[in-house]
């Protein structure tokens, strides 16, 4: 069976669908598991070897989109997030079976539809696109490995060699591009950075994604600490994502990035927005849970504070404890 599975929005997202095209593939290895992404995420999905084939969401019209879905022969179809466009270009393919959540005007187009009210977050993000495929076969299940990304060691070693880590890597990505609720300010980063600092056994890094050279900059006129490594990310989310595999805690907010260490195996302090859409509930990543660590972010500046100072506390209490 050729099953085209659609999540062509941001990299967390995307991750968050990963459990769902593993469970497809290994309900019957001879199915064909056809993911539709956006570009960022086609390097990332070209690599897991539960994917067969990967079709590019490059924006084209209805009928572009329609095209390139219907040379793939697909006979059913999960669509994990919809919008009209996507799901009229697979009404157009004449897919066979169409499952997609029962939301929004686009569910007309879908002959397999599943009521999920997701803003009241029973399920995360990753489970409820787990509930999807069980529309497409009731006896599926919904297991699968912890972490599901895995990299081999040669990245990590020319990153090791280039920048002279010796240590456990403790990282911390201070950007967010956006796409999260909440965040600590970069000075407030750095309070963070300098409690890691004072522990020996560890090297610290700060990395930064492509698109934030003036935050690098800021972060780079702010640093005290000689030893602390400013990384800015060079190469494919693939090359990232193998130095993450390899690094023992990644602090950020919940963005991609989160989603892509913890999905690698790397154990993660992750803040989040102080809402239900925001939460952690909705947004935990598909790691293995014990190695996740969150924090809500009140709105109120008392809160936030008190937040704050938690949060430094349980960084000294992680960092004693070694690695």
């Amino acid at each position: 069976m050729n099953i085209l599975v659609v999540r062509n929005d941001k990299l967390g997202d995307f991750i968050t669908a990963l459990p769902t095209l593993y469970v497809l593939k290994h309900r019957n290895p001879a199915n064909r598991i056809i993911a539709l992404v956006a570009p960022l995420n086609r390097k990332l999905a070209q690599s897991c070897d539960f994917i067969d084939e990967v079709i590019v969401d490059e924006g084209e019209d209805i009928l572009g989109l329609a095209f390139q879905i219907k040379k793939a022969n697909i006979d059913a179809s999960v669509t994990l997030f919809s919008n009209t466009r996507v799901a009229l270009a697979q009404w157009i393919a004449r897919i066979p079976i169409r499952i997609a959540p029962a939301t929004k005007i686009a569910q007309i187009f879908y002959n397999r539809r599943v009521v999920q009210r997701r803003s009241e977050v029973k399920m995360a993000e990753f489970e409820y696109n787990l509930q999807l495929a069980g529309a497409l076969f009731k006896d599926i299940s919904r297991d699968f490995p912890k972490p599901l990304l895995k990299f081999t060691d040669e990245r990590y070693a020319l990153f090791c060699a280039e920048y002279g880590i010796s240590k456990p890597v403790v990282a911390f990505h201070p950007g967010f591009g956006g796409s999260s609720d909440a965040n600590w300010t970069l000075s407030e980063y750095m309070q963070l950075v300098s409690i890691a600092t004072e522990n020996e056994t560890v090297d610290i890094v700060m990395t930064f994604g492509p698109d934030e050279e003036k935050l690098y900059d800021e972060a780079k006129s702010l640093l005290r600490e000689s030893r602390v490594i400013l990384y800015r990310s060079q190469g494919s989310i693939i090359d990232f994502a193998a130095l993450l595999s390899r690094f023992k805690l990644f602090v950020s907010t919940s963005t991609g990035t989160y989603h892509l260490a913890s999905a690698s195996g790397c154990e993660t302090f992750t803040f989040f927005g102080d809402s239900k859409f925001a939460s952690a509930a909705r947004w935990k990543s598909i790691g293995e849970e014990a190695k996740q660590h969150h924090f809500m972010i009140p709105l109120d500046a008392r809160g936030r504070a008190q937040m704050f100072e938690h949060v430094k506390r349980e960084l000294k209490s992680f960092l004693l404890k070694g690695f």
